[in-house]
């Protein structure tokens, strides 16, 4: 046994891995994202807004907290950490291959026959065995090595991914939360509409009552009610809804979302530093998720190529055996067996190099996805720092509109009133106003989800 030791550890020592040793893609990376202001491009050397946790670009205590329960309790964030311990149990059953596999017996015999005549007399026989069994597949051509090296970058591919799902979760409820907010703007705009256009409904009725109105003028006022009436049930329907899909989100059954700031009291950054492209690809989550997904197609190619050389096992027994169990543990009864096998694949009809172009042409596939990932992922940084300096832009516009409809709207009640406008031009600024009040509180949240957008297309959220 011990030579057999000797010759083992002598094989391994010799031993080999067949297979390419991974390299990191060259990667064409941009020296500046595209949409950057010259600010930005400036200050390029400074911490990116990509590496702020959550919490501190979130600062609405109710959203922080509703985000919270979220990472806690999301379906999608449980089933992904789930994901995470299945690839870890798959390397420790992986990395086992490497090592011999042992085992233990005893056995006890006894038995007794009964004298069929006087050439066979009865006779009774004890014996007992325990023994020790070692196999052993040597790792010559380092198939197991590569398998384990397959299965650990499957591992660090999984956490990867249950990051890229906290991501994703941490996004998705900011975007249903300032949503939400948005569409409690837009019902309490419709009420104050609402309330107001009664009002001045009522005084059209007075005035229509002394001559000083016509029906036209009250047909065009019921009009302008109905119409801020017909808003609010619509806008109800997408609250409840919208209430619903964000407690799917926290993992609980569709209930009422408690509120914290308003959507026009969100903080937002005016400036914000994005940092160097090249880092990107260190810091998001589903790109590093794809690099470890081409390292493990890497050694798969180890694993295929090994198949193609011996496969070399040892086996070996060793124990105590006796018939007499009171000599069972003596030196007499020592026993053991030792070998070796190699195992040459010969006729297999192609099957073994039609393994290896498919695992080569696997990789091939998985470093495309990587590329495509961080080109997406390029794309994704551009778009965001475009929309979120345009919204800005779109919100200055849009609140100088709001201000003079509102003007307009004030000025045309006042010479109706007076005599110096028809009823027509009121319900023309009147709808115009209602129309105004509702897109500047469009804009106010497109600025705040594309300030999100920013934030994870950076690679942040997934920070704990």
């Amino acid at each position: 046994m011990k030579k057999v030791a000797l010759f083992s550890c002598g094989l391994l020592l010799a031993g080999c891995t067949v297979g390419p040793k991974y390299h990191r893609p060259a990667i064409n990376t941009p020296a500046t994202y595209r949409g950057e202001t010259a600010a930005q491009t400036l200050n390029a050397s400074a911490e990116s807004f990509g590496n702020e946790k959550w919490w501190t670009v979130f600062q609405d205590p109710v959203l922080q907290q509703l985000i919270r329960t979220a990472i806690k309790q999301n379906y999608d964030v449980q089933i992904a950490a789930t994901r995470v311990l299945q690839a870890q149990a798959e390397l420790g059953i992986t990395r086992a291959n490497q090592f011999p596999i042992v085992s233990a017996g005893a056995n006890i015999y006894t038995e007794r026959n009964p004298k069929i005549s006087s050439a066979f007399p009865s006779y009774e026989a004890n014996a007992g065995e325990v023994d020790l069994s070692v196999i052993w597949n040597l790792d010559f051509w380092g198939k197991y090595r590569r398998e384990t090296e397959a299965a650990r970058a499957d591992v660090l591919a999984s956490e990867w991914g249950r990051r890229a799902v906290l991501t994703t979760v941490v996004s998705s409820v900011a975007t249903a939360y300032f949503q939400l907010r948005e569409l409690d703007l837009a019902l309490e705009i419709s009420q104050k509409t609402l309330a107001s256009r009664r009002d001045s409904l009522r005084l059209t009725n007075v005035l229509a009552h002394h001559g000083s109105a016509s029906k036209l003028d009250v047909s065009q006022g019921e009009q302008l009610v109905y119409a801020a009436a017909a808003t609010i049930p619509e806008i109800q329907r997408q609250i409840a809804q919208q209430e619903n899909a964000l407690s799917v989100l926290l993992g609980e059954n569709p209930t009422t979302v408690p509120r914290g700031l308003a959507i026009t009291d969100e903080p937002l950054l005016p400036a914000i530093p994005v940092g160097l492209p090249s880092q990107l690809l260190e810091r998001r989550p589903d790109i590093l998720e794809a690099e470890d997904t081409l390292i493990e197609a890497n050694a798969q190619i180890g694993v295929a190529k090994a198949s193609l050389f011996p496969n070399i096992a040892l086996t070996g027994t060793a124990g105590l055996e006796s018939y007499a169990l009171k000599d069972l543990f003596t030196s007499n009864a020592r026993v053991w067996n030792a070998a070796a096998s190699l195992t040459q694949p010969v006729f297999q009809a192609g099957a073994l190099h039609a393994g290896i172009r498919l695992v080569e042409a696997q990789k091939q596939e998985m470093l495309l996805t990587y590329k495509q990932t961080i080109v997406d992922a390029f794309q994704q940084v551009s778009d965001a720092l475009v929309a979120y300096q345009k919204d800005g832009e779109y919100l200055q516009q849009q609140n100088s509109l709001t201000a003079a409809a509102e003007e307009s709207d004030r000025l045309s009640n006042v010479l109706y009133h007076h005599g110096g406008a028809s009823y027509l031009q009121v319900l023309t600024s009147e709808t115009n106003y209602f129309a105004a009040q509702l897109n500047l509180a469009q804009a106010q949240l497109d600025e705040r989800l594309a300030l999100v957008q920013l934030y994870t297309a950076l690679g942040g959220g997934w920070q704990e």
